[in-house]
């Protein structure tokens, strides 16, 4: 069965695939086992607690909806406000997903992790989620990462800087200086175990944006806006404990690699049993 798996994986059914336009997949990085399978896995449940804005930890200028997973700012002149997610994690490895119109972002537009007295409204037009040290995010409008007060990097400028050290056109170039675009959607990566936060978009994980974030500490999900009208919808998507990924996930994993985007349409063509086509179908 393997020899006929790997022929129908390496057949005319996987070529073909088109590149997405997305600006996103060059800057990719490669991903540990347990990301890439958390990534691609199937989300859990959109009424799970984990999914839900706090009703108690946000700016007075916040209004939550009736299922707390979304949350509109009010318009109110020389104001920073900000929420935080009302269930936190300690440990594992945990993903979440923040929807936010590009076009009702406004400046000082921040996603991120913060811990549980990070401030939440302030005077002014300022980041409020990495605007001191109980808070990391990332300003979507400028890609400038934000912890302690302070802009850390551009995110993620690193790989976008070696990309056009390889270009000769120095109109790409131009462009590449620009801060990128990001999208509607973003995908929060938060390893508490190993202390680190990255970011993900368009299926394209951009590495890891913080590290050095506090052990054995409840850190949550949280953004900060100062636009009027913004609506920010908080999803949790999925997450594992530090164990090693079962073999049968990873195999799993491997074999949607493998059939990529066009190809996974396919999985009920596969040369496989019932059961591994069920598995295949439901888990990711």
């Amino acid at each position: 069965m393997g020899l006929i798996l790997s022929a129908w994986l390496n057949g005319p059914a996987a070529d073909g695939v088109p590149s997405s336009p997305s600006a996103f997949p060059p800057l990719a990085v490669p991903t540990s086992s347990r990301v890439a399978l958390i990534l691609n896995s199937s989300a859990v449940s959109p009424g799970d607690r984990r999914s839900h804005w706090s009703s108690q930890h946000h700016s007075p200028h916040f209004q939550l909806s009736q299922c707390k997973q979304e949350v509109t700012r009010a318009p109110a002149e020389l104001s920073s406000d900000g929420v935080r997610a009302e269930v936190g994690v300690e440990s594992g490895l945990h993903v979440w997903e923040v929807t936010w119109n590009p076009e009702h972002r406004g400046s000082h537009a921040v996603i991120g992790i913060s811990r549980q007295d990070c401030p939440l409204q302030d005077s002014g037009y300022k980041v409020l989620v990495g605007g001191d040290s109980l808070s990391w995010g990332w300003e979507l409008q400028t890609n400038q990462l934000w912890h302690g007060g302070e802009t850390l990097a551009c995110f993620p400028c690193e790989r976008r800087g070696s990309l056009r050290l390889k270009s000769s056109d120095s109109l790409h170039s131009k462009e590449t200086d620009a801060p990128l675009r990001i999208p509607e959607r973003v995908q929060l990566v938060l390893d508490a175990d190993a202390g680190t936060l990255g970011f993900a978009v368009h299926g394209s994980f951009l590495g890891v944006a913080f590290r050095g974030l506090p052990p054995g500490v409840e850190l949550f999900p949280a953004v900060s806006s100062v636009r009027g009208g913004a609506q920010i919808v908080l999803r949790y998507l999925n997450g594992t404990t530090r164990n090693p990924p079962a073999l049968k996930a990873l195999c799993g994993l491997s074999i949607l690699q493998n059939l990529g985007q066009q190809g996974q349409n396919q999985v009920d063509k596969l040369p496989l049993p019932p059961l591994l086509q069920h598995y295949l179908l439901s888990s990711f």
